[in-house]
């Protein structure tokens, strides 16, 4: 970012003390009187519950999580959100300029990530990437039924006729979501679909569980009387890896047409490696990972995390406003007709009839840092997460991972901005993440991998500086190991 941006210091708390914690939580008042009034209020706030928040968005040393952090822009805009309290809900040109405001800042997050707006025509801003999932299965959902319908000659739609009997209508049995590693949100969204979390069925590669097997896909196309969704994990949240190559996205488009299927991206946080520069060979895996996806019917990103925004904040990028209005559209309610204009009315393209001005803030960083100041916040965030990656790579007591096969590619090339791995010793590995945690200085979420503890860091604040922080991690990281050896 800007060199006139102010760093908070370096050694601002990253978690509350347990003292601090037990003290707001003895603290929290459970009964209407006395009121405390507008001082009072102030100062418990003040005294008492910031105290024992966590600095998830003010420190660069949080890496639970993807949580990225809040620029000055995305906090000065905030309040303006909070302080002019805009309903985004309906396109009227003469009273607010609000949507106005979101039209354009949906069209500078695709002039961001290299996709065309005028292609991208059904776009809004969500809660986060789980409610973009949602509203992007559910455009797929519609789409693959009405799709199967029209091949059988005829014609039938959920949003009209119900989901049990649009299926009959079209002739299917099953509708499956075909993925390879899938977030747990996607198993979500089906259930709130109607679904199910069985319709989420991995069509991994054994070797690399991340990537989909394209010829196992195929197959999974093929069955009889089923519909499907294909997504893709772009950045998979475990190990930051992604799903799919350029060329496997060529095959996917080709196979969804001929089958009739959705592909739909879940790139949460994967969507920004598009930034990246492509005469660096230092990124080259990293944009094979998210070449073609203009390819894709739907993408579902967070602004909360890379885009570093306040909570909570989420993209939907469709190319089929048709199928997304005829989704999400309010039926028989005249007074929410908007005036006729190119900024479609949010509360008929996505889930939410009342909407928080959520997209002022993604408007303001971009507005504020332009391209170049995101290549520089990603590219830092970037380098820690394979500063990390190289000790861990080099250290004794410690296993990056997922393992890769002697004489590949070399396993930093691959870091974005997750870093998983392990202790070797099964005994520090058991407690690894509390230990980590417990320091209070770095923050780490805990995993699984092949079934095994693991621990991981997520790089996304834009604060992140190699500098600063590489040499904190490493000697909480010696700390924690400190007695150990390899086992």
């Amino acid at each position: 970012m800007e060199a006139a941006d102010s760093t908070p210091p370096s050694d601002l708390p990253v978690l509350p003390s347990i003292s601090q914690l037990d003290l707001a939580r003895s603290s929290l008042r459970r009964e209407l009187v006395p009121a405390l009034g507008f001082a009072g209020t102030q100062q418990h706030l003040t005294h008492v519950i910031a105290p024992a928040l966590n600095g998830n968005s003010q420190s660069s040393r949080y890496y639970g999580f993807v949580t990225g952090g809040a620029t000055p822009a995305a906090v000065f805009a905030d309040k303006m959100v909070t302080d002019y309290d805009q309903n985004v809900q309906v396109h009227l040109p003469n009273e607010t300029v609000a949507t106005d405001v979101e039209a354009a800042a949906l069209d500078l997050v695709c002039q961001l990530v290299e996709l065309d707006p005028k292609e991208w025509t059904h776009r809004t801003f969500t809660t986060g990437a789980t409610s973009s999932n949602i509203n992007g299965l559910a455009c797929g959902r519609e789409y693959v039924i009405s799709t199967a319908a029209a091949r059988n000659n005829t014609k039938a739609d959920v949003s009209s006729l119900g989901l049990m009997a649009a299926m009959r209508v079209a002739g299917i049995d099953d509708i499956q979501i075909l993925t390879s590693a899938p977030h747990s949100s996607l198993r979500k969204a089906a259930s709130v679909l109607g679904l199910g979390h069985d319709s989420v069925k991995d069509v991994s590669d054994p070797t690399a569980p991340h990537r989909l097997d394209l010829e196992a896909l195929e197959n999974a196309l093929q069955s009889p009387r089923a519909a499907s969704i294909i997504a893709i994990s772009c950045s998979e949240v475990n190990s930051g890896l992604f799903a799919t190559t350029g060329k496997d996205m060529v095959q996917l488009r080709r196979l969804a047409d001929e089958y009739g299927a959705w592909l739909h991206v879940d790139a949460a946080f994967g969507l920004l490696a598009r930034i990246l520069p492509s005469d660096e060979p230092a990124y080259a895996q990293l944009k094979e990972g998210v070449e073609s996806l203009q390819l894709a019917d739907s993408i579902a990103a967070d602004a909360h995390k890379l885009f570093n925004v306040p909570y909570d904040c989420g993209i939907l990028l469709s190319r089929h406003l048709d199928v997304g209005t005829a989704v999400f559209q309010n039926p028989g309610a005249p007074y929410l007709n908007a005036a006729a204009g190119s900024v479609p009315s949010p509360l008929n393209i996505g889930i939410e009839n009342s909407r928080r001005f959520r997209a002022l803030p993604v408007y303001a960083n971009l507005v504020a840092y332009g391209r170049s100041g995101f290549v520089n916040m990603l590219e830092n965030q970037i380098a820690l997460a394979r500063g990390i990656a190289s000790y861990i790579q080099s250290s004794s007591v410690f296993k990056l991972l997922p393992e890769v096969e002697s004489g590949s590619m070399d396993p930093l090339s691959r870091v974005f901005i997750i870093v998983l791995f392990k202790a070797i010793n099964s005994e520090l590995n058991d407690t690894l993440v509390k230990k980590i945690n417990a320091t209070r200085k770095i923050y780490v979420s805990g995993t699984k991998h092949a079934g095994q503890p693991a621990c991981r860091f997520a790089i996304s604040n834009w604060q992140t500086s190699v500098e600063k922080d590489l040499a904190v991690i490493i000697d909480v990281l010696e700390t924690v190991s400190s007695g150990h050896n390899k086992q």
